[in-house]
């Protein structure tokens, strides 16, 4: 059984904030961990997400079906530290630390062909033609628009004018 893998490096977030993605990935097909990435709305997802499919790229150029794949493990380590200082009160600084991330997701064949639960559709961009593009109508200038808003007014139902005159009244005109 051959394993693929795939490497990022210096990835500008925390390790532990990629640890939290990595782990939820780990163990399932990559069908399924390439679905929970893309609806994920973590920031390391992002860049997970480019890892994996990298993975999966360098799996087909090495000739396995990358419908047996599994994410057998996502290893996230320290990089190096950005140090940086924030400015404080009575001429003191705060240290800041920018953190980096250096991650390996590795890929192996899974033991049992269970068939894909489903398929991810790519949509493919379509080029643009300047006919195709619907025109706007010209709107005329606010000067010419005033006669159109004076004649359509809102119709006020009720006996005391309803919810509208309650909401629109000015502060002034209300019995107070």
């Amino acid at each position: 059984m051959e394993k693929t893998r795939a490497t990022l490096r210096y990835l500008q977030i925390a390790p532990r904030k990629v640890r939290a993605v990595g782990d939820l990935i780990k163990g399932l097909p990559v069908d399924q961990a390439e679905a929970q990435l893309i609806h994920m709305t973590r920031r390391p997802s992002v860049s997970l997400l480019k890892l994996l499919r990298s993975a999966m790229a360098n799996a087909k150029n090495s000739g396995h079906s990358t419908s047996s794949l599994v994410v057998e493990s996502v290893r996230v380590d320290g990089g190096p530290m950005l140090k940086r200082y924030l400015p404080r009160a009575r001429g003191m600084a705060t240290p800041i630390q920018k953190k980096m991330s250096h991650v390996t997701l590795i890929l192996a064949e899974a033991k049992e062909g269970k068939a894909p639960r489903f398929t991810i559709v790519k949509k493919k961009k379509a080029k643009k033609v300047e006919g195709d593009r619907p025109r706007t109508p010209k709107v005329a200038s606010p000067k010419h628009d005033r006669e159109a808003t004076k004649t359509s007014e809102v119709p006020v139902t009720g006996k005391d004018g309803g919810l509208l005159k309650r909401v629109f009244t000015r502060r002034s005109n209300m019995g107070s």
